[in-house]
């Protein structure tokens, strides 16, 4: 068993990766910017440090002092709606990137994973709906999305000079859209799959079916539940993979698709109106797993209406709560 720290132990992945390594037995220090009371899960029986700038290169030494594994997942970051429109504060994620890399060299930490995003990938390769699946290699020459993307292009260099000139164990996941329960799903940070949720669940809720879509519904994606976000993290931890490599579903729908799983699920039909002029990314994104495959014997492979079906669920009972409105 190991001493584990993961940062972005608040947000969403931090807090179920931490769930999943306290219970295979290891000892888990978890560390946040937010307060205690803005974590999505707090777990007792983990050291966690609260109010935690990581950013600031004498905290990320703190945090990583006496660590066998860090698992970096620290990152200001949410929505498209989020990234195209704070492209600085998603930028200066890099800090955070650096001293925790840094501090975890300095600190002796054995195994460092890194989790990157597929918005490194080329916009070039991303402009047509029905997409061809990127593959790792996709990701140059590089033109990721502007801000957020370019420091996770960024940071996985870094990540990979850190293995070539001090002999480190580092690993990149470039996770697809990861969605599932205890997460953002109201504010602006949420993504695709949560906003879906909370607006089917209010329009159930309320009566009123009317429900605006960004763009014209028609870009596609795939999205990773986040079970299998978690277990192929793990996994490529502890690989031989010292490339960057996909993390995510190959089932690609487009947004008007995704919507009609939730309405399926919560047995309602929305009277649909598209936001044409909303941040929209790019046209078409999705995980071609062949290396994944290759590498692990192993791919996420949950359906998208099974996640969903767990993750309406639990939105709906927070929009129940009467938390949020449209």
């Amino acid at each position: 068993m190991a001493n584990i720290l993961v940062t972005g132990a608040g947000g969403f992945i931090g807090g179920h990766l931490a769930r999943s390594l306290i219970d295979q037995g290891h000892t888990v220090r978890g560390a946040d910017v937010k307060p205690r009371e803005r974590w999505y899960q707090v777990h007792e029986e983990a050291e966690n440090l609260f109010d935690c700038n990581l950013a600031v290169q004498g905290n990320a030494n703190i945090a990583t002092k006496g660590m066998n594994e860090v698992y970096n997942l620290a990152a200001d970051m949410g929505g498209m709606g989020f990234i195209e429109n704070n492209k600085a504060l998603c930028m200066l994620s890099v800090l955070t990137s650096t001293h925790v890399l840094e501090e975890a060299r300095v600190n002796g930490v054995e195994k460092f994973f890194y989790s990157s995003s597929a918005c490194v990938y080329a916009a070039e390769k991303q402009t047509e709906a029905d997409v061809t699946a990127l593959r790792e290699a996709d990701a140059y020459p590089a033109m990721p999305e502007d801000g957020y993307g370019w420091e996770k292009l960024f940071s996985e260099r870094m990540c990979r000079h850190y293995a070539e000139d001090y002999g480190m164990w580092t690993r990149v996941a470039r996770y697809h859209n990861v969605y599932g329960p205890h997460g953002t799903w109201e504010g602006g940070r949420e993504k695709a799959p949560a906003a879906a949720c909370r607006k089917v669940a209010l329009a159930s809720i309320t009566g009123d079916l009317g429900v605006e879509i960004w763009g014209d519904g028609e870009q596609t994606r795939s999205f990773t539940w986040i079970e299998d976000g978690v277990e192929g993290s793990v996994r490529i931890m502890n690989s031989d993979i010292e490339y960057p490599i996909n993390l995510g579903s190959s089932e690609m729908v487009t947004i008007n698709q995704l919507f009609s799983i939730v309405e399926d699920i919560a047995g309602i039909k929305l009277d649909r109106s598209y936001k044409l002029d909303a941040p929209l990314g790019v046209r078409g994104r999705n995980s071609d797993n062949t290396l994944i495959k290759q590498e692990l014997g192993w791919a996420p492979s949950t359906r998208l209406k099974d996640g969903m079906a767990k993750t309406y669920a639990w939105i709906y009972d927070e929009v129940a709560k009467g938390a949020t409105s449209l």
